[in-house]
């Protein structure tokens, strides 16, 4: 792993030789905190291990007993070691492959497969604390963390300094891990407005914590995800949000018209801690690693220098959050499947599709109950609602009353995007058109990649002529002056007489940016030629290529 993976093989000085210290399943005979010389191999890639009857390996039977210099002395506890790491290999050998995922006979990305399986997804072998301190997790989620990037923690310290402090204190690390000592730091407080008003509180961990958080998450996960739901597509691998609309407009399509559009207040803020980890421990049975989760969820919180107790919730921001609620919210997804319901959930937003009014208000009552009484967390009546499926909206998508019915943006989906092309539109008075055109298509290239699903192509081409507007509105009030303006509409081709008539008619930038003489100077492919971008364009590509 070069660089990286030396960070986490400590050194062990013992009888004038190093040894490198590794943990049970990295390749040779060993187990955590324990240094044992590797057994010698009979070739350059078989280990010889005892013969049927032997006392102990051929290879440490011939070191104790040679004479000279090589001669080595194996004290009983060392080779009564060893008898019990080649049984335990034997035996392993002996069963069959998926249920020795995680070992050192299973390779990194074959170890997650055969994990992930739905005969396997019981309470896990006790040594996953060595899993997730394999190095080659550990360089995993570094580099993972470096691409995430992200804001410092209460200490400071950012992504680019974590290799250095690694390796000044990573065996420190390593050992509070194994003997289970290690405390997190406290999570950065940080509030966010929400869309919709009102704000979101985000914890921000440390860079080490976040670090430490995604090799666990590298492991826990595939454990987890086999079992949940098929209905579950919130922060799963190969799940996203279009797949789940796409599903709820397959209820619709099938007869389901009436939806009971749920709205958990305050979820990530109101987990109840006792509730989460009894069912993290159905399928966890390594106490370490349990007690570390523990300490995560009751980190304390700095805000404006002051760190409080955390007693319930798990705060947005770090890797765990999204894997825990769905643990929590899996309960919930299997009760909805028992009871034969039509439902999609993405983390705390689901929605339930019936056939009838009276049938939602009812599933909307015994659910609320659920939630509340079982899982002991709040839903938000003022929010929640049973209705038809184009007056509600879903993931920022919403229908229309079509049968079956077509996918578009919310209004409120497209009235945040004009907000976001406002802001950049006002950063950009002062620039290079292009380079407010450049700074624009980041948007719309990362918008139209979320709302792709869009089957109503007039709400893109009426935003297109919306921002199409805006640059024109820019440029015109670039040019300033009247006698600017007049010299600027005859260089992109308008008539000397046009050109002045138009820049004496007193209106303003947005009257004038929809009128004939900007329409022919700045003209739509001239626009193009500048590097815009065109939602309708891009919808229209998409078509073809399906």
């Amino acid at each position: 792993m070069g660089e990286e993976a030396s960070v986490f093989e400590p050194k062990v000085i013992r009888n004038g030789c190093a040894y490198m210290r590794r943990d049970w399943g990295e390749g040779h005979a060993s187990y955590p905190g324990r240094a044992v010389p590797a057994p010698q191999r009979a070739g350059p890639h078989r280990e010889v291990w005892p013969e049927e009857g032997s006392s102990q390996p051929r290879a440490y039977e011939a070191a104790a007993t040679a004479e000279g210099p090589n001669k080595q002395l194996w004290t009983d506890a060392e080779v009564s070691m060893t008898k019990v790491v080649a049984e335990s290999r034997t035996e392993m050998s002996e069963r069959p492959r998926d249920t020795v995922a995680g070992s050192c006979r299973c390779p990194g990305n074959v170890r997650q497969t055969a994990t992930a399986t739905e005969d396997n997804v019981g309470p896990q072998p006790l040594a996953l604390m060595e899993e997730v301190l394999r190095k080659e997790n550990l360089s995993r989620a570094l580099k993972r963390v470096r691409a995430n990037k992200g804001s410092p923690g209460v200490d400071g310290m950012t992504v680019d300094q974590l290799s250095g402090h690694l390796r000044e204190h990573w065996p420190h690390i390593r050992e509070e891990l194994l003997n289970a000592t290690y405390v997190p730091e406290a999570v950065r407080v940080v509030k966010i407005p929400k869309p919709s008003g009102g704000t979101r509180m985000l914890g921000i961990p440390t860079v080490q914590d976040r670090w430490i958080q995604q090799a666990i998450l590298q492991v826990l996960d595939p454990i987890f995800d086999a079992g949940f739901s098929d209905h579950s597509y919130g922060f799963r691998p190969g799940r996203d949000a279009q797949q789940a609309v796409e599903q709820a407009r397959g209820y619709m399509a099938g007869g389901q018209r009436w939806v009971v559009d749920l709205d958990l207040e305050k979820f990530f803020d109101q987990v109840n801690h006792d509730m989460l980890m009894s069912r993290v421990a159905r399928k966890i049975e390594d106490k370490r690693l349990l007690k570390l989760i523990r300490r995560y969820l009751t980190a304390g919180m700095m805000t404006d220098g002051v760190v409080s107790a955390r007693t319930a919730g798990t705060p947005q921001g770090g890797p765990l959050s999204p894997l825990l609620s769905n643990v929590l919210l899996d309960e919930f997804d299997k009760e909805l499947e028992r009871r034969g319901h039509h439902f999609c959930r993405y983390a705390d937003d689901c929605n339930i599709y019936v056939s009838s009014q009276k049938a939602g208000e009812r599933v909307m009552e015994s659910v609320t109950n659920f939630l509340e009484h079982k899982l002991k967390l709040k839903v938000n009546r003022a929010k929640s609602a049973v209705g038809r499926p184009w007056k509600r909206k879903f993931l920022g998508y919403t229908v229309t009353t079509h049968k079956p019915p077509r996918l578009k943006p919310a209004p409120e989906s497209v009235r945040r995007a004009k907000a976001k092309i406002r802001e950049i539109v006002r950063r950009g008075r002062g620039q290079n058109i292009q380079r407010t055109i450049r700074n624009i298509n980041l948007f719309v290239r990362g918008w139209f990649g979320y709302f792709r699903k869009c089957e109503v192509k007039q709400q893109l081409e009426g935003l297109d002529e919306w921002l199409r507007h805006h640059l024109r509105s820019i440029l015109w009030r670039q040019w300033k002056t009247p006698r600017n303006r007049a010299k600027m509409l005859q260089r992109f081709g308008a008539w000397p007489d046009k050109a002045k008539r138009a820049t004496s008619n007193g209106r303003g930038p947005w009257w004038n940016a929809c009128a004939p003489h900007m329409h022919a100077a700045i003209t739509n492919a001239r626009l193009f030629d500048w590097g815009l971008l065109s939602l309708l364009q891009m919808y229209q590509g998409l078509k073809r290529a399906a």
